[in-house]
């Protein structure tokens, strides 16, 4: 494979793309309404100077230059819900957000499900206003991807400003707890690629977050000390995935290690950014067997109804 359509296939895992679309272009869009995001108390992002901006690509919507963090909510019918809630966190490399595909399509799924579901735009690193240098910067990132880790040694430290985020979306979640038909000891967090290491980067470092379990969908799988607290781990990843496939599952034996619950999903093939995409691979049912996993935990049933 040569060099040009090795950063064209990083370029569009990272994005979240289905790999039969990797030459889909991006084009930029104006940004959709969002009459339901809810500002968050995080603060604009230090120093940042270019604006939001949006684009499509794979027929999905993408967000970047994110600079002020917002929660949208997606709640079950009346009188349907169970009261446990999901954050779900978008991926994207940190420089953009999968927010239909990663996004606004899970929480929608969750909610039908009985489930509370909030997406979580959060704050991103800077990336050039036009759409031409953002390609050229993802390209640049993504060219080097096999010689750095993956993930950074003090993720306190590297994802500040998207666990503050997490963490105003929890305080959030659980003031309006009674609003939402929340129960706020019943709220967790889902994340996908980089919205995953933030998932778990919030579960380990974010304070009074605390979410009462948690999701990574094709996250890297890094060994980590697993507090003896450690939430419920739900994990799905492709063994085809490009970035995190052959990089060992050493998270799996982490929480394993701790006594602490983790259920583990490794598909053969759906690379990486299958998200909700209807893709030909058997990690289109990701979602189904994370539902099941939730109702096996009994966060399908409301709380007053579950067997104790």
């Amino acid at each position: 494979m040569n060099k040009t359509r090795l950063l064209a296939l990083a370029l569009a895992c990272a994005l979240g793309a289905p790999a039969m679309a990797q030459s889909d272009k991006m084009v930029p869009m104006a940004a959709p309404a969002q009459p339901a995001a809810i500002t968050l108390n995080s603060g604009a992002l230090p120093g940042a100077t270019a604006q939001e901006s949006w684009h499509s690509q794979y027929n999905s919507v993408f967000a970047r230059n994110v600079t002020v963090a917002t929660l949208t909510p997606f709640l079950p019918v009346a009188g349907k819900g169970s009261g446990a809630a999901v954050i779900v966190a978008p991926g994207g490399g940190f420089r953009t957000l999968s927010m239909e595909n990663e996004g606004w399509q899970v929480a929608k799924a969750l909610a039908d499900k009985g489930v509370a579901a909030f997406v979580l735009k959060y704050r991103l690193n800077q990336t050039p206003a036009d759409m031409a240098g953002f390609e050229r910067s993802m390209a640049e990132m993504f060219s080097a991807t096999a010689k750095r880790p993956p993930a950074p040694p003090d993720a306190a430290t590297a994802y500040a400003p998207q666990i503050a985020d997490a963490r105003a979306a929890f305080a959030l979640v659980r003031s309006r707890a009674g609003e939402w038909r929340v129960d706020p000891d019943r709220v967790g967090m889902l994340g996908f690629s980089a919205g995953a290491m933030l998932t778990m980067a919030t579960a380990l470092h974010g304070q009074d977050a605390k979410p009462a379990f948690i999701g990574n969908i094709y996250g890297p799988l890094s060994a980590m000390k697993a507090p003896a607290d450690a939430p419920p781990l739900f994990i799905a990843l492709a063994a085809d995935d490009p970035f995190f496939g052959n990089a060992g599952y050493g998270l799996v034996d982490s929480w394993r290690g701790a006594k602490r619950p983790v259920e583990f999903h490794l598909f053969e093939q759906g690379g990486h950014g299958f998200g909700m995409y209807p893709k030909a691979t058997t990690s289109t049912g990701w979602f189904d067997s994370y539902v099941r996993w939730l109702d096996m935990h009994g966060y399908l049933a409301a709380a007053t109804a579950k067997a104790k």
